[in-house]
């Protein structure tokens, strides 16, 4: 919510948070942006005046970015408006467009943010393989045509764990903030159709951090890195050692605990 409106919004009758999916390839990101570029905030915010009666001012716990999607975004707003909880999913949902859906709704405790709340996220990453490349998962994967090392990856991806300083893999851009980050797991499997799936979970992520980690571990899995030159990377704290940013449709925020 826009700050100068905090203790307006506060005052408010009730906290409701919504937990969100939505198909970020038509949007510019999560984050409110001025018309006539339209974020995921600018629908939402939209459809939840009409179904509350009043202004809304979202709080999120993260801002995706451009063609980055979610299963598990999580917002917060203040309201007076008087629909029973159980009911604000349908309502909701009503108004949305198809690649915007409210999955869970509750009313929250009063200091309740779903921003400065979250204590860990986990965001995965999709890659397909293969000789061809799918129609059907361009929009929500990365396509490598080249067989891809799993074990040699799931190596670079073990150096990450624990607390480290993750300079190398910050884009520039970000909000001003500690580049130290806790991560708690971080693994890539192999599933259907091809599909390599990754998984990072930690307490807190940069600006573009999980994809410039995604380009280089990639690097790692075609052989043009080491992993010995990923740990090097880490350890350089220099974005300019660490491959290109991987293409932000492979990427989804998954899950927010709190």
């Amino acid at each position: 919510m826009k700050p100068e409106h905090k203790a307006e919004m506060k005052a408010r009758a009730r906290n409701i948070v919504l937990t969100v999916a939505y198909d970020g390839t038509a949007y510019h990101g999560f984050q409110r942006q001025t018309p006539p570029v339209v974020a995921v905030q600018n629908v939402l915010e939209e459809k939840l005046q009409v179904v509350f009666g009043d202004s809304i001012e979202l709080a999120a716990s993260g801002r995706t970015d451009a063609g980055v999607h979610a299963y598990g975004q999580v917002v917060n707003f203040f309201t007076d408006g008087t629909i029973p909880t159980e009911r604000i999913v349908r309502a909701v949902n009503s108004l949305l467009p198809p690649d915007i859906v409210v999955t869970e709704a509750h009313e929250g405790g009063r200091e309740f943010s779903a921003r400065h709340s979250a204590k860990s996220k986990t965001y995965i990453y999709r890659i397909q393989q293969g000789d061809v490349p799918s129609v059907f998962t361009q929009r929500y994967a990365w396509y490598v045509r080249r067989p891809l090392d799993v074990a040699a990856m799931q190596q670079a991806l073990d150096c990450i764990l624990g607390t480290h300083d993750f300079s190398a893999f910050r884009a520039a851009g970000g909000a001003p903030m500690s580049p130290i980050r806790t991560m708690y797991e971080a693994k890539v499997m192999v599933k259907e159709d091809d599909i390599l799936e990754f998984s990072i979970h930690g307490n807190g992520f940069l600006y573009h951090m999980v994809r410039n980690i995604i380009g280089t571990v990639v690097n790692v899995g075609l052989g043009r890195l080491t992993v010995e030159d990923f740990q090097r990377i880490l350890a350089s704290l220099d974005r300019k050692q660490a491959s290109a940013t991987a293409p932000a449709c492979g990427l989804y925020l998954y899950k927010v605990e709190y």
